[in-house]
């Protein structure tokens, strides 16, 4: 049997035809090269091939530079004549990636192409028609990188293969980071600071509104709007789901890895706002002198503060966003699911080794994995071991430990935001947990944290997968998911299992390996196990 989705069978045989299309009229292909579709802002010129046309480096907002950092998103202006969109366009300042360990050269975070600029709102979208009236579903991809890094442009945004496979359009935005997006000023500047601490999800909701606006315009639905990200991407969906200036933006959401149930108090992103400005030998209170430093000296005092933060042993300084009572009002899941969004349908999920991607100490021994469980399970310690050990025989101490450490973080914080949006009572919630490995370096990374990041935009091009039949089968399975949700609000596809929502009792879950099939509530005796000893829970995301 085929391991190809149908529709990948489809497009294959479409694409034979198209290539004859184009011998007999090569002349009518040539004009459609490089398209021109009218937006409210103005005309954009885009480029088509291997039947996908992507429009590159939109601008949704004006630049942040100047008086516009830390303030809310401004409108595009309007312009006259016709806009190139064949590149993309800036990425937001931030700590370069650092590509010391295997794990960086695995996703290619490094690569982002276009260099960082605060001209940095601005989207990547691919399309699989050029028809303004195809009203098909709508994906936005929100990056990870948490919120200090990544960017819409880096390798594993790139939404072409999506766009091919599930027949829809793709979205991937760049917003503001770090202290630029999140740095907390209300204490020490006017009323216009109010919110900077969110300005970063603001600018998230301003391609939102941008989509809503536009999208039709590229064949696309604006009433079928589906947000989801991974890791930091997944953060920041857990905050829209929360913000009152993004309801109606979007329809369905999805939470890879980036469970987020707090977020940061006025008081503690106040400290982080003041030693900034501090390290940089402004006054608290110049704001107007903070807007005027060149970002490159921003950034730089940025990396100075979370490096001597970390020489103390002490997590580093971070910038995120902030419940400022007007654009984040609430946690986002904290102390239940938000109300504004009950009428969403979720998906949620977490990888089973999330942590390897961290915890780079391969060469664990089990002395070493013994005195790391102690820390935490104190008396428990060989209970654990022989619950983990039961799991997996094979497993390295490596293993173990990172497996331990994200069923305190990620699983844990996961399962909570289930449990929450399963009790609102709202729009279903489905959740999955994602055990295929990842094949490089001999699988000592295991089913890790970004795992199925390129696997559910249909793209094996990255190194954490491999490109192998085993690959696209996996590929085809989430992509397939990930699809139907954008189209109907539901994950189930032709070449799944049942996949029944997540409720309080029986706490289904799709578990995706060679073997993929629905569980009711996997690896509960670890949940458990860990909620019955009261862990030590500071480690963070």
């Amino acid at each position: 049997m085929s391991l190809l989705h149908p529709s990948r069978r489809l497009f294959l045989a479409g694409g034979t035809a198209l290539a004859g299309m184009m011998s007999l009229s090569g002349r009518a292909w040539a004009a459609d090269m490089f398209p021109v579709i009218e937006t409210a802002q103005g005309k954009l010129r885009g480029v088509s091939s291997g039947g996908i046309t992507s429009f590159k480096g939109i601008a949704y907002g004006a630049t942040t530079s100047g008086e516009n950092r830390f303030m809310p998103p401004q409108p595009v202006e309007p312009w006259a004549g016709i806009r190139d969109a064949l590149a993309y366009g800036d990425v937001a300042p931030q700590i370069p990636a650092n590509r010391a360990f295997d794990y960086a050269d695995l996703i290619v975070f490094d690569r982002q192409p276009a260099g960082p600029g605060e001209d940095c709102l601005r989207l990547n979208l691919w399309i699989p028609s050029l028809s303004d009236n195809a009203r098909k579903p709508v994906i936005v991809v929100l990056h990870g990188g948490g919120f200090y890094a990544g960017s819409g442009n880096s390798f594993g945004m790139d939404g072409e293969a999506m766009a091919r496979f599930a027949d829809c359009v793709v979205i991937a935005i760049n917003h503001r980071l770090g202290a630029l997006g999140y740095a907390h000023l209300a204490a020490f500047g006017d009323e216009r600071f109010a919110t900077s601490g969110t300005v970063g999800m603001q600018d998230i909701v301003a391609s939102l509104k941008w989509v809503k606006e536009n999208v039709s315009a590229f064949g696309g639905d604006p009433a079928r709007v589906l947000v989801y990200g991974q890791s930091g991407g997944g953060a920041k969906t857990s905050a829209l789901m929360a913000m009152p200036s993004a309801k109606g933006l979007f329809h369905r959401a999805g939470v890879m890895s980036g469970s987020m149930l707090k977020a940061m108090s006025p008081e503690t992103a106040t400290k982080a706002s003041e030693r900034l400005m501090t390290e940089l030998a402004i006054a608290p209170g110049d704001v107007k002198a903070l807007q005027a430093v060149p970002f490159t000296s921003l950034i730089e005092a940025q990396a100075r503060l979370e490096a001597a933060d970390r020489a103390r042993g002490e997590a580093p300084t971070s910038f995120a966003p902030v419940v400022d009572g007007v654009e984040l009002p609430t946690h986002p899941f904290y102390p239940g699911s938000p109300a504004i969004s009950n009428d969403i349908p979720m998906i949620i999920s977490t990888a089973l080794d999330e942590r390897t991607y961290r915890l780079a100490n391969f060469d664990l021994t089990e002395e070493g994995l013994r005195s790391f469980i102690e820390k935490r399970a104190g008396d428990k310690t060989d209970e654990a071991l022989a619950l983990y050990r039961a799991e997996a025989p094979e497993a390295t101490p490596h293993l173990i430990q990172a497996r331990i450490d994200t069923d305190m973080t990620f699983r844990k914080s996961a399962f909570a935001q289930a449990e929450m949006k399963a009790a609102a009572g709202g729009a279903s919630v489905w959740t999955y947990l994602w055990k295929w490995p990842s094949p490089a370096f001999g699988g000592r990374y295991g089913a890790t944290h970004g795992i199925d990041v390129g696997l559910s935009l249909h793209s094996v091009r990255g190194g954490l997968t491999g490109a192998s039949a085993e690959s696209l089968l996996m590929a085809d399975r989430i992509s397939s998911a990930w699809a139907a949700f954008a189209a109907g609000g539901d994950p189930n596809s032709e070449i799944l299992p049942d996949w029944a929502p997540y409720d309080r009792e029986r706490r289904s879950t799709m578990v995706f390996n060679t073997e993929t099939a629905l569980e009711d509530d996997p690896r509960a005796e670890f949940r458990d196990f860990w909620a019955s000893v009261k862990p030590d829970t500071s480690s963070e995301l």
